[in-house]
């Protein structure tokens, strides 16, 4: 029987995978278990529209990304907090401060997770770097001014 492997099957194949079985190892295993399914050909019919939907999504998703990385690279934000004597931060500005910061002045949304900086402790202009998904970085600019 033929069977379309949905999951990795070790010792078998990878998932999107035709392969020959024996009729009971086909059922009463792969089949069974979910890992499977009868290669007949609406199944392989519907396992080639899914994974034609899903290189479209793919391919969306990754140009909203690039749009993005393009937006961000003529934006600076501006980030106020207190300063001590020395001319030092108290404290120092953290993703979620220059997240929420993008958010109020800009109207971006961007995860705090992906942002990428170094420990910014006083005032001046620093890059911040931002890692997306599929390898996709951007940079834009914050300025730390004092309070």
């Amino acid at each position: 029987m033929k069977v379309l492997l949905i999951k990795d099957v070790k010792n078998l194949g990878k998932a999107g995978e035709i392969k020959e079985v024996k009729d009971g190892y086909g059922n009463n295993f792969l089949i069974a278990k979910g890992l499977a399914k009868a290669a007949t050909t609406d199944v392989l019919r519907k396992y080639e529209s899914d994974k034609r939907k899903e290189a479209q999504n793919l391919e969306q998703e990754i140009a909203n990304l690039n749009s993005l990385k393009n937006i961000l690279k003529d934006i600076k934000i501006q980030i106020k907090k207190p300063v001590g004597e020395s001319g030092s931060l108290f404290g120092s500005v953290t993703k979620d401060e220059i997240s929420n910061a993008l958010k109020e002045q800009k109207g971006i949304e961007i995860d705090k997770k992906t942002l990428d900086i170094q420990a910014i402790k006083h005032v001046g202009v620093f890059d911040v770097g931002v890692k997306f998904k599929h390898s996709i970085t951007a940079k834009f600019e914050i300025e730390v001014v004092a309070e």
